[in-house]
């Protein structure tokens, strides 16, 4: 009988072992995101996000599509068709970076590729993923309109029928990618239920102001869309899907990226935090000797890979096929919840020096505030919790 192997030191980038649960292709999306980020993202962000401008987005995307990125878990029309916890963990990559850069992958792929990968005729698929999966074309998703974010069934942009074609009008609003968008899948009421409209953003009547100070996401791009009679032929409606299920699924793909996306902000703070208080000196000795730094160490340590974990476990779920909207729901209310928590404490270890862009803590705590609430507020997840554990509905 052989001796049992001995374990591996201590690692306090990962103290639970997780990678172990990675194989080598795993390994390897992980290495060549993070790689891509620290050399393109790293160096300027802070210089971007100060600014509140995201300059050369479309080389970002043409690079991001260069290295399987942008559909990255979608199969076909040149994808990459990656694994679920393969996208995750390309999300937590782009998220360590900045909330703002995996926002624009996330927008792409899960929400404006995804929505027409899914529910696209064959034409649409092969007119627009291609170059969407290439980064050669930017896309954006418009479904949040100004009096209405959390009840999408309340949206005022309106399609009619005009003999074979579609008149779209109405508005969208904090929609990512907007004013740089080549295709904008479009959400809209009309005499037949909610459906889905591809739209490219050169029609007549389309325009994507962007939104400007703004305090969060600062290193993104976020606009207006507003249709004014947009005029689109039969074939730009997506066939596969008439009401909310539409929209609702491409958000549920969005959320698991975001799951494991917040993980890499609070990856990002507490490391900071964590190489500051081994080397802070106070009272004649490192901050992080001190019990109540050790406290405040550990207890982000903690949170922070539980949420691995968690999104982890949703990954497989999803690649098994057996991933529920409730259980996304469980990690993004978890985990974005238990990231800024993260980067509020970060914060206080590093004391003043946390509010200054020299680090990231304040920048990741902020671009949270914002992931806090979109594509689904914390009283929307706790409600569609407490919905599937009393089987009572309390939206209404």
């Amino acid at each position: 009988m052989s001796a049992p192997s001995k374990p591996a030191p201590f690692d306090p980038r990962d103290p639970l072992g997780i990678d172990d649960l990675l194989d080598p292709e795993d390994l390897a999306i992980r290495d060549t995101v993070r790689s891509w980020a620290a050399d393109r993202v790293l160096p300027y962000i802070a210089d971007w996000y100060e600014r509140g401008e995201l300059p050369g987005i479309r080389e970002l995307a043409r690079e991001l599509g260069s290295i399987g990125a942008l559909g990255m878990s979608l199969k076909g029309y040149g994808c990459a068709g990656a694994t679920a916890v393969q996208y995750g963990l390309a999300c937590l990559e782009l998220e360590a970076a900045d909330s703002g850069i995996r926002s624009l992958v996330s927008v792409q792929g899960s929400l404006a590729m995804y929505a027409i990968h899914r529910f696209g005729s064959e034409e649409q698929k092969q007119r627009w993923l291609p170059g969407m999966a290439a980064g050669e074309i930017i896309g954006c998703f418009g479904l949040t309109e100004p009096d209405h974010g959390s009840d999408p069934a309340g949206m005022r942009t309106f399609a009619k029928r005009d003999g074979s074609d579609w008149v779209l009008t109405g508005r969208k609003m904090w929609i990512t990618n907007g004013s740089v968008a080549g295709v904008a899948v479009v959400w809209a009421q009309t005499d037949e239920g909610i459906r889905g409209f591809a739209v490219p953003t050169d029609t007549p009547g389309f325009s994507a102001p962007e939104i400007k100070h703004k305090w969060s996401l600062r290193a993104s791009v976020t606009s207006e869309l507003v249709m004014d009679e947009v005029r689109l032929p039969a074939d730009a409606v997506l066939p596969d899907v008439i009401g909310l299920k539409g929209p609702l699924g491409c958000l549920t793909h969005a959320r698991y990226g975001i799951v494991w996306g917040s993980m890499g902000a609070a990856r990002s703070s507490f490391e900071s935090a964590l190489e500051y208080a081994k080397t802070r000196e106070q009272f004649g000795r490192p901050i992080g000797g001190f019990q109540l730094t050790q406290a405040k160490l550990a207890d982000m340590a903690v949170e922070l890979h539980k949420g691995i974990l968690l999104a982890h476990h949703l990954g497989c779920r999803m690649d098994a096929g057996k991933l529920r909207p409730e259980q996304v729901s469980f990690g993004k209310l978890n985990n974005v919840r238990e990231a800024i928590e993260i980067c509020r404490t970060a914060r206080t270890i590093l004391g003043a020096n946390g509010i200054s862009l020299e680090y990231p803590v304040m920048r990741h705590a902020t671009n949270l505030e914002s992931v806090l609430t979109y594509e689904g507020t914390v009283e929307m997840h706790q409600l569609v919790l407490g919905k599937a554990l009393t089987g009572l509905d309390a939206f209404r």
